[in-house]
This record gives C-alpha cells, sequence and structure tokens, in this order.
C-alpha cells in the first residue's frame, strides 16, 4: 500500500517533536504495519533519524514492534491516549446519547467498541432496564474470536493482517459454541463481509446472542462498531436482525462522533 508523502514542514529540519509526531500520524493514519523504509519514505527523513524516533517512542509505549517484528505499529500508550480522547468531554457525552436512543428504539442492551491490539476493547455502553444482563464496564477488553465486535473488525481486515493477528491469539473456548480454530474465523469473516455485520451466537457468554455493525470513519475504514446483545430466553438471531436498520443508523451517527 502505498502513501503519500506529507508535506514538509516550514523549517527544513523540525524539532524532536514535531517528527515524533509526525511518525505517530502516520502510523496512526496508515491503519497497519509500516516498515522502517516506508516511513523513511512518507517522512522524508533519514534513516538514522527515523530508527532513533522510532526507538525513543518503543520505550515510552508510544510505538511497538507488529508480530513480525520488520514492522512498526501504533503502541498501547498512544491507544490510551486515543481512548482519553475520545472519551473526553462533549464527544463522549454526544456518543452515548446515541446508544441511549438506540437503546430506548430496541429495548436491549447496546455498546460502542474498538479494537485494541487483538482485543475488544469497550468505549461505551448502555444497559436496557432488564433484569437479566452482562455487567462490563467501559474500558474492559474481551476477546477478538468469540465476540459480534471481534468477529466484525477481523472481516475488515486484509488476508496478511488477520493471519498475523490470528496467530497471537489464545483461542480459549468460552462456550461450546465458541469458534476455537482459525479456519473456522476465516470461514466466518467471508460471510460478515459479504452481509455487513456480524452474530455471537452464544460464543462469549452461553445463553447470549450478539449482533455488530461497523462504523467507518471520513475514509471509509472501520474504526469502531455498535453492537446489541441480549439473551436467549428474550430474543432471537432473527429479531436481532429485525433490529438492524436503527443498528445501521446509529452507526452512521457515531461516524460523525470519531
Amino acid at each position: 500500500m502505498s502513501v503519500p508523502l506529507l508535506p514538509k514542514p516550514e523549517s527544513t529540519t523540525g524539532s524532536s517533536a514535531e517528527r515524533s509526531l509526525r511518525l505517530l500520524s502516520v502510523l496512526a493514519d496508515h491503519g497497519e504495519p509500516m516498515t522502517l523504509a516506508e516511513l523513511v519514505h512518507t517522512l522524508d527523513l533519514p534513516k538514522a533519524t527515523v530508527h532513533r524516533i522510532c526507538t525513543q517512542l518503543q520505550e515510552c509505549g508510544f510505538v511497538a514492534r507488529d508480530v513480525s517484528e520488520n514492522a512498526f505499529v501504533v503502541g498501547p500508550a498512544l491507544r490510551k491516549l486515543a481512548l482519553d480522547t475520545l472519551n473526553h468531554g462533549t464527544v463522549r457525552g454526544l456518543r452515548h446519547q446515541v446508544l441511549e436512543a438506540l437503546v430506548a428504539e430496541v429495548g436491549e442492551t447496546c455498546n460502542f467498541t474498538t479494537l485494541d491490539g487483538a482485543n475488544v476493547l469497550y468505549l461505551d455502553r448502555v444497559e436496557a432496564p432488564w433484569p437479566w444482563r452482562l455487567t462490563l464496564d467501559v474500558g474492559v477488553h474481551v476477546p477478538i474470536h468469540c465476540t459480534a465486535s471481534g468477529k466484525l473488525f477481523l472481516s475488515t481486515m486484509d488476508n496478511k493482517s488477520r493471519d498475523l493477528l490470528l496467530r497471537t491469539v489464545t483461542f480459549e473456548r468460552m462456550t461450546d459454541h465458541t469458534l476455537v480454530a482459525a479456519e473456522a474465523l476465516r470461514i466466518e469473516c467471508e460471510t460478515i463481509v459479504q452481509r455487513g455485520y456480524s452474530f455471537d451466537r452464544e460464543e462469549f457468554v452461553t445463553g447470549l446472542i450478539a449482533m455488530a455493525v461497523p462504523v467507518h470513519d471520513a475514509k471509509g475504514t472501520v474504526r469502531a462498531a455498535v453492537a446489541i446483545h441480549a439473551p436467549t430466553t428474550r430474543v432471537t438471531l432473527d429479531d436481532l436482525v429485525a433490529r438492524l436498520p436503527a443498528m445501521r443508523a446509529a452507526a452512521q451517527r457515531m461516524a460523525a462522533l470519531l
């Protein structure tokens, strides 16, 4: 994937802080691992300079080595910074209002999630007023291989990125329905791509089903998901699909709040 050169700053050298921020911006915008050579080309900086910046940022957690060890990705410190920013002030309140309106319409608990490394991160959540519920706090991580949001995020990856990530996943069998084979997940991802939404068929918690739809940014990249879950004693998968128009409408509203 080719990456256009960023405009050069007015200064021909730029401060160390400026260079670091530009590098982080490139990695975050690119959305997939970048090699040192790609970063050098994109930033139009000497190789030794880019390597030094990457090393410094890696030491403080803002950059991390990819699973292949030959490329760099955004690190946990940068993801936390992004989460704190997303959860700050007015924007967080507006996103929460979207979830509240959605729960009022569909009558079940709904979540706003994103991908964080090899796990799914809960950014926000609104509970439905039912006595039976699954309590998961904002900021909690859940597995990628057995949740509706997780499988949705997997389906948006290219084959190489997905295979690399799946090599790092511990396929813990959460229930009798959990998919614990990489090939089974690959097949599931193909189906998700075709229909545009994903299911959790009691794969994470016995007696609980879920459905997730994507939230796209301005470039069309899936950055988050809106998910609904409910007990099988109350709803079926068909019942969740009937709520699909409301879910997609909420996802469109969330897209404007990324």
